[in-house]
């Protein structure tokens, strides 16, 4: 079998080049071509020796995902859906702005975190994307987009790992891509431009402050414990203190001088004053230990299985000015992308679930119900 170059970072593809016999600077010159030039054919790739190209002919490829649908919404947002192979596909978001083009990734086909609010987490979890798998939807969107938009210059300058999946828990995939996308034999991107977003996977979290250090994303959702186990049930593996901990030295390490806080407003559960209050109260509180944050409220985009609702637009404003004039930076989502089902939360694909979530969440829903008809 031989092997898909998309697997591997500059360093993993220098490994790969001495196995065949060749000096690493081979690599660089590969890497540039698969990366930078968008190349998929090693016939294509003209300043490699003839006798390379035929050694790469024997022993690799460049395959990217095959490409299931293409959808553009009337903003100009871009959802590709992607086959994976064994019944999954994963979807992945192209969002243009004045300033910046982001493409949001999917990790995983499927989620087993299972956050209530979710889409993907609804659909239970099948497996984890390969490096090439992740990267390629990166590849795809790059070179496609300079085609279509009959550009040269790099296109996408933002990268999310905001997809299907939890980046965290597909750790040995996700950090040679994201070395990937930061070398700038690759594609160059700042370590400030590339963000991951967990659910708050403590220790590796920690790991990538070590590792491979981009901006962080970190749902949170909740200012208490009882409420986050409801909303995002790893909250009862690593609750909020142990998270904010893990925040505040991942600080030592970040790009950027702040973490971001993603809370996603639902009616009636997180968005009341109080529960403003009592999120200051945390942040504010850990803030003396060296915490800093801004908050993006994430309107939910709600789906049947969930049985929750979009907060009011009013109420949203109202949560966002009580963060605002307690000094904490916050800003509303705009949501982009909703008539293609590409906004946050909607992305769904179509995932082989393994682990039975539709049971769960119905065996779960009763048990709620029975204690609501008890009292």
């Amino acid at each position: 079998m031989t092997a898909n170059l998309l697997d591997f970072d500059l360093e993993g593809l220098a490994v790969f080049c001495e196995r065949l016999g060749e000096r690493r600077f081979r690599a660089t010159q590969l890497f540039r071509w698969i990366h930078q030039k968008g190349a998929s054919q090693f016939d294509d790739m003209s300043d490699l020796a003839k006798s390379l190209r035929e050694k790469l002919k024997a022993h690799a490829h460049v395959q990217c995902l095959p490409l299931v649908s293409q959808h553009l919404s009337a903003d100009g947002t871009i959802k590709w859906l992607f086959d994976v192979g064994g019944g999954n596909a994963v979807e992945t978001v192209f969002i243009p702005e004045d300033d910046r083009g982001t493409l949001c990734i999917s990790s995983q086909a499927g989620c087993a975190v299972g956050c209530r609010f979710c889409s993907t987490g609804h659909q239970g979890f099948s497996r984890n994307l390969t490096t090439a798998e992740i990267l390629s939807q990166l590849w795809f969107a790059e070179h496609f987009l300079r085609k279509h938009l009959k550009v040269s210059q790099r296109v996408i300058s933002n990268v999310v790992m905001m997809g299907m999946g939890e980046p965290l828990q597909n750790y040995s995939a996700l950090v040679p891509a994201l070395k990937a996308m930061l070398d700038d034999h690759g594609y160059g991107l700042s370590r400030r431009r590339v963000t991951v977003s967990t659910s708050g996977v403590v220790p590796m979290m920690d790991r990538l402050s070590m590792d491979c250090p981009v901006a962080l994303a970190v749902s949170l959702h909740a200012p208490t414990d009882a409420l986050r186990d409801n909303l995002v049930p790893l909250n009862q593996k690593y609750p909020i203190e142990e998270l904010l901990q893990t925040c505040i030295r991942y600080l030592a390490h970040a790009p950027r001088d702040f973490i971001t806080f993603e809370y996603c407003m639902l009616d009636g559960v997180n968005d009341q004053p109080a529960q403003a209050n009592a999120l200051i109260q945390l942040i504010q509180s850990h803030a003396r230990q060296g915490l800093r944050c801004k908050f993006n409220l994430i309107p939910f985009n709600p789906f049947p299985a969930s049985g929750l609702l979009r907060s009011p637009q009013a109420r949203v404003q109202a949560f966002a000015k009580q963060l605002q004039d307690a000094g904490l930076v916050t800003t509303v989502r705009k949501t982009r992308g909703d008539d293609i089902d590409a906004a946050c939360g909607q992305l769904a694909g179509d995932v082989q679930d393994r682990t039975q979530v539709k049971v769960r969440i119905a065996q779960q829903r009763t048990i709620i119900l029975r204690e609501l008809n008890e009292h």
